[in-house]
């Protein structure tokens, strides 16, 4: 069996010099370590953000786009309710002709840096105001070429 030679330290007062090296590297790269976490995190709320206002907008322009406004709350609220508790109270809703568009202002976690709010937009068909929703003519509905209205009546063939 071989052994290597090692040299002997002398003294062996050395050996204490080095013992608490790894620790304060550590602490010095630790600053380093918590800001890229945080940066993480905050893209990983930046993109949640985005992705509840999209669904706000979604949710308001499908409220504005029904026919009977009493069967569906209003679109803003829609919109909030949709979101998230902690993403509705930092948002506006509005909505005009179908066109519903939410804005989130982003919170910060990452100290002297803000963000620009994130903003979507969703478009729904709205029906005429004009129209009664049981003639037939809003959308969806079947239109006047020779199909039976959505009254239900059945063909004269069909009748027993």
């Amino acid at each position: 069996m071989t052994h290597l030679w090692t040299p002997q330290r002398s003294g062996g007062r050395r050996e204490g010099r080095d013992r608490g090296q790894v620790a304060i590297e550590y602490l010095g790269f630790l600053p380093l370590l918590l800001l890229i976490g945080l940066v993480g995190v905050q893209m990983g709320v930046i993109a949640y953000a985005a992705q509840q206002a999209g669904t706000g907008a979604r949710a308001a322009a499908r409220a504005a786009s029904v026919d009977d406004p009493d069967a569906v709350p209003d679109p803003e609220s829609a919109g909030r309710t949709a979101m998230s508790a902690w993403i509705a109270g930092r948002s506006d809703v509005s909505e005009e002709g179908g066109v519903a568009t939410v804005t989130v202002r982003i919170p910060s976690l990452i100290p002297f840096w803000s963000f620009e709010p994130v903003e979507r937009t969703a478009t729904m068909p709205v029906p005429d105001p004009g129209s009664d929703s049981q003639s037939g003519s809003g959308p969806g509905s079947l239109s006047d070429s020779g199909a039976d209205s959505l009254s239900g009546s059945v063909p004269e063939e069909v009748q027993p």
